[in-house]
């Protein structure tokens, strides 16, 4: 006979194994944008099991709808670059979308990371095209849930394809573990957990408590926007991957950005993701380059060329593979000539440091080159 202990305990790996392996998976092919004629509400419920109530049904019904008639009307303008499509966040509120962003970089900069030193770069040495997806150093989309915790996903993720580089051992790591161990005293880029953080805070946590767990035994349970603990003393506590350091890129400069990517990783990178939430494919162009508001941490695997639209990054969040093109999304790359920039004129959204500058120039489709860094693995 199984002890009531072992039986949990048993119960709770199957769960994350599921969780996991869920994860791992394609995702279920739903409705794409040129699919939508005729689609309703109920179609909608159906497809992405949803339930309500009789009040909120209405509620999330006037949503989805006032929603809908905006990606209908995007889809049919041909001057458009990309398509918008129906996800798991199509009925969500304004508010409930603020939840997923969580990030706003440090705004002073307050980073023990070392700066890239400067150097001569020809990008015209580099690949054409660079996707580190297909080398097999990139993990499964992962889903942050209702938790601000972008800025811990970005930063593991990064770990995990830098790691695999570095070993040839692709492992999950966990998120959980930054968001319970990275206190944020400065509030840079938030309060801590779910609340907002930066990928800086957590490779500086890291390098000091001696590493990061893997998934498996310190899986994530923020998903709804709870905060938890440190569980450094506890068994769950077992660090798999160490880092010696962290590079941190120069800001707003294209080429070191093109040269990391390509030659070392992929990197983590802070956008504005404010209209992002209805992306499906294409190449996205569709931020406010002028007052642009950084807010999101995500993760840049790679680069390429459209051959209808052009130059893109490609970039992989984490709202799920249900989310625009199997939770990646390409957003323009400019030339070096061409480059737009924009200025931050709410960095109070996320608050950065305290004591940081009211405003901050970014520059890139969705300020993409404004604050990038990366891990460096230690052996």
């Amino acid at each position: 006979m199984f002890s009531k202990q072992t039986i949990l305990l048993l119960g709770a790996g199957v769960l994350l194994l599921a969780v996991v392996a869920a994860a791992a998976s394609s995702p279920a092919p739903h409705t794409k944008w040129h699919q939508l004629q005729g689609y309703t509400f109920d179609k909608y419920r159906k497809e992405f099991s949803k339930v309500y109530d009789h009040h909120e049904y209405l509620l999330r019904k006037s949503i989805f709808e006032e929603r809908l008639a905006s990606i209908m009307a995007h889809n049919s303008d041909p001057t458009k670059t990309w398509k918008q499509g129906v996800n798991h966040l199509t009925d969500r509120t304004d508010g409930e979308m603020n939840v997923l962003y969580g990030y706003i970089p440090s705004m002073n900069k307050q980073s023990k990371g070392t700066p890239l030193a400067a150097s001569p770069i020809n990008v015209k040495d580099l690949p054409t095209e660079v996707d580190w997806r297909t080398k097999g150093v990139v993990t499964a989309v992962k889903d942050q849930g209702m938790c601000g915790s972008c800025w811990a996903f970005g930063a593991v993720e990064s770990l995990e394809s830098m790691h695999a580089i570095a070993t040839g051992q692709l492992t999950v790591l966990s998120e959980q573990q930054v968001l319970d161990c990275t206190p944020n005293p400065e509030e840079c880029g938030g309060t801590g957990g779910c609340r907002g953080g930066t990928a800086e805070l957590a490779y500086d946590k890291l390098k000091e408590i001696g590493g990061l767990s893997t998934e498996w035994t310190y899986p994530y349970i923020s998903y709804f926007g709870k905060d938890f603990p440190c569980q450094k003393n506890s068994s769950n506590f077992r660090p798999k991957v160490k880092i010696s350091d962290y590079v941190v890129l120069p800001e707003n400069k294209q080429d070191p950005i093109l040269e990391a990517v390509a030659t070392k990783g992929p990197l983590v990178i802070s956008v504005d993701a404010s209209r992002w939430s209805t992306y499906e494919s294409g190449v996205f162009d569709g931020c406010n380059q002028n007052q642009p508001d950084i807010n999101h941490a995500v993760l840049l695997v790679g680069y390429g060329e459209d051959s209808q639209h052009g130059p893109y990054w490609l970039v992989r969040n984490s709202w799920s593979p249900t989310w625009g093109d199997a939770g990646y999304i390409k957003l323009r790359r400019e030339k070096e000539s061409e480059i737009r920039c924009g200025i931050d004129i709410t960095p109070e959204h996320g608050t950065g440091c305290k004591g940081g500058p009211p405003t901050v120039k970014v520059c890139g489709t969705c300020g993409i080159l404004y604050d990038v860094c990366y891990p460096i693995v230690a052996l």
